[in-house]
């Protein structure tokens, strides 16, 4: 799958140092109508949770074949990348967590 520029297709970002998420609009990727969105939790004491995704498509079908589904992942992957490193500048002063650390932790601090 070729690397997708979200900046065009986002529909709306909160990045916060409290959690915050991402949605994009999957038309443009065909996918009339879905979205897709990426988010990340606070877990306390100034922790993040892993970056998740979900999507309109599996939400809303108790059946999606199979290569849709990993279609689905190939870009929900990207779009956790993406925002991750929203979350995590590069050039910051101060040693941040790569993505592969980040998506060890848990979900929810509750």
């Amino acid at each position: 799958m070729k690397t997708i520029d979200f900046e065009e297709i986002t529909l709306r970002k909160k990045i916060s140092t409290r959690g915050g998420g991402i949605e994009i609009d999957l038309t443009s990727l065909g996918h009339e109508g879905e979205k897709m969105s990426a988010y990340q939790n606070y877990l306390g004491g100034g922790m993040l949770g892993k970056v998740c995704a979900n999507d309109t498509i599996r939400a809303s079908n108790s059946f999606v074949e199979e290569s849709l589904c990993k279609e689905l992942d190939e870009i929900a992957e990207q779009l956790k990348q993406h925002y991750f490193n929203l979350t995590n500048p590069e050039d910051e002063e101060w040693e941040t967590q790569n993505y592969e650390q980040n998506q060890k932790m848990p979900v929810s601090g509750f």
